[in-house]
């Protein structure tokens, strides 16, 4: 959450005391060249653009940019994002009042008054969820709209890298090595059906996605949210020199998140070329990766990433029907 606004920062503007504070790295209030364009990297802005963008905020002309140019540029481009901001700020102080007065009255409420307390957390955890799914949609339908453009589909290079999660109550083995020449690696044979399916996936998509194929109305069926397991696929630009030491951080958050309930597989590639990584998690359902995202070694991952990244990583998810699992199972 942003920090508690000062009095002399307009209401909206606090999230670029959290971004400073983020983004600079030796702690000086301010932010260099190098440390700004480490924070506002997204693939896309040139080393120039974003050289001219530092310079273009950099209004005192001191070669560093602090809290109050960041406010005075941003502020003349927010347009409607300012009331976001703003009420952000708004609910940020909310959110904490309230779980404070949680904190102190929750152990001497009665059982009706701590069973109305747990059910408003949920319910606010459910719709800031509902939130972020929203922004999330929008950032990976600009992000794919831009590489697109700009990039065109790239070519992945499997790294051969293959975890198994739990399946049924049988624990899988595990026979894990760091190479530093080829990354992560693990010899699990009977998971090579699943790189396959997401191959097939992968074309059954490209072929939808042409214009000469039109499919017919399908019947509607109604199944329940637990029918379906959830693929997760976590797209990761990684800056050159944070390569390894990502390698080691991916690896500790896929080792944890195998042992957890729910999981079913994973699988890493790196593009070819690049220092882009790709993710693939599956789950037992999308109930499971909610609960696995709220994990302390799920949150610890993504705040080693803020480091590690060059720009935001990209999340999508898909529902895929559940009898695919038991299937390929009772096939092997």
């Amino acid at each position: 959450m942003m920090d508690q606004t000062p009095a002399d920062v307009q209401s909206g503007m606090s999230i670029f005391i959290d971004i400073v504070r983020r983004a600079d790295k030796n702690d000086d209030g301010k932010l260099t060249l190098e440390e700004f364009k480490s924070y506002f990297s997204d693939g896309v802005l040139t080393p120039d653009e974003l050289k001219q963008l530092f310079h273009a905020i950099d209004t005192h002309d001191t070669d560093n940019v602090d809290t109050d140019e960041l406010c005075e540029y941003f502020s003349q481009h927010l347009g409607e994002y300012k009331n976001v901001l703003a009420a952000l700020e708004e609910l940020n102080v909310s959110i904490l009042k309230a779980m404070d007065k949680t904190k102190k009255d929750y152990q001497e409420s009665t059982h009706l008054e701590q069973f109305v307390t747990r059910f408003l957390l949920k319910e606010t955890t459910n719709q800031l969820h509902s939130l972020q799914s929203s922004l999330e949609c929008a950032m990976e339908t600009t992000a794919e709209q831009t590489r697109q453009e700009k990039l065109g589909p790239p070519k992945a290079e499997v790294v051969s890298i293959q975890w198994s999660g739990r399946r049924s109550k049988r624990r899988p083995d595990r026979n894990y090595s760091l190479s530093p020449n080829k990354g992560l690696t693990g010899a699990v044979d009977q998971d090579h059906h699943w790189t396959t399916q997401v191959t097939r996936l992968q074309k059954l998509i490209d072929r939808l996605e042409q214009k000469e194929i039109r499919l017919e109305p399908a019947e509607e069926e109604v199944v329940e949210s637990k029918m379906h397991m959830v693929m997760v696929q976590r797209q990761m630009c990684v800056m050159e020199q944070q390569v390894e030491d990502f390698r080691v951080s991916l690896r500790l958050y896929v080792d944890t998140s195998c042992t957890q309930t729910g999981c079913l597989h994973m699988a890493v590639q790196r593009l070819a070329n690049e220092s882009r990584f790709i993710l693939y998690e599956f789950w037992e359902h999308n109930n499971m990766w909610k609960k696995h995202v709220q994990n302390n070694y799920s949150k610890s991952f993504q705040r080693a990433n803020v480091d590690f990244l060059e720009t935001p990583e990209i999340i999508t998810t898909m529902l895929l029907p559940a009898s695919w699992w038991v299937l390929n199972n009772n096939n092997n």
